[in-house]
């Protein structure tokens, strides 16, 4: 008979799994996904820029980028009165590889032919 035991969660493990629950849940948002796609061009905006392109509000993409920093998703830095924002974790471009993927999306700066 095989060793069926299964292996029990650690507090540490569980708060990790919490934090990412959270952080997904946050990511779980159509503006915030495109949002992530614009920033994984390489290219830093502004909360004006990323207003005008997703056609939001400069308030709601505020709160959009508010949260997503929060989770340590993005990172943002100021010149003079602009703030730009920027991808600051490295798994996002995994992450939404694997959506663009399973969804059909057209991928960063490709189509999915891949040209």
């Amino acid at each position: 008979m095989a060793n069926t035991r299964v292996k029990t969660t650690t507090r540490a493990q569980y708060a990790a799994l919490a934090e990412a629950a959270e952080c997904l849940r946050i990511l779980a948002h159509p503006q915030r996904l495109r949002i992530v796609q614009l920033l994984l061009t390489g290219q830093d905006y502004t909360v004006g820029q990323l207003a005008e392109v997703c056609d939001m509000s400069q308030p709601v993409t505020s709160d959009h980028l508010r949260l997503m920093q929060r989770c340590g998703f993005l990172d943002s830095r100021r010149e003079g009165r602009a703030v730009y924002y920027n991808v600051a974790e490295p798994h996002l471009e995994q992450i939404m590889s694997c959506i663009e993927s399973r969804f059909g999306l057209k991928q960063r700066g490709r189509d999915k032919s891949g040209s």
